[in-house]
């Protein structure tokens, strides 16, 4: 039995939800998200919250059941109040801007990276070197966020780079005479 799954969504205040055959719609102050689970659960909406229950025993069916509660969650929850991930960049005269729908990053290449924003995307940098992206959609944020750290990943030597806040770089020791 799946731990995840047997837990039915809460349904927060402020939020609408529609179920249309397989098709979960959730519907917030943050915008708007789909979710269409598949063949091997169903969902069904019961006194504010919703309850996802396998079709029947297979392997396939009981992995599916604690995904659909898991990614129904995710939506319900992002149209409430959104996802957040926070960047950091290390380096000497590395930087970023928001400029209209792009983000123009330095850093140390001969040129600038121009990163466009996506449609459901909010990007802030009140410092030069802090970026926050936020959204209603959890994989999309985390996927921005992912691109902007893959341009400039950090390194263990001098701690160079774009890191998440929370992430925490084991640094090495150079050369040795």
């Amino acid at each position: 039995m799946s731990r995840v799954g047997k837990n039915p969504v809460e349904v927060p205040s402020g939020v609408e939800v529609a179920i249309n055959g397989r098709v979960v719609t959730a519907k917030g102050s943050r915008g708007q998200l789909a979710y269409e689970a598949t063949r091997e659960v169903t969902v069904t909406l019961d006194n504010g919250k919703i309850v996802v229950k396998p079709v029947d025993k297979s392997k396939r069916a009981r992995s599916m059941w604690g995904t659909a509660r898991s990614r129904i969650q995710s939506m319900v929850s992002g149209v409430a109040d959104g996802f957040t991930k926070i960047l950091e960049i290390n380096g000497v005269g590395y930087r970023a801007a928001v400029q209209g729908q792009s983000l123009v990053l330095q850093l140390g290449f001969s040129h600038e990276i121009n990163h466009s924003i996506p449609e459901g995307i909010e990007i802030k940098c009140e410092r030069p070197t802090l970026i926050t992206i936020s959204g209603a959609d959890k994989q999309q944020v985390g996927q921005v966020a992912a691109e902007i750290r893959a341009y400039r990943p950090p390194e263990p030597y001098k701690g160079k780079g774009i890191k998440y806040s929370d992430e925490i770089i084991l640094r090495k020791e150079g050369k040795k005479k």
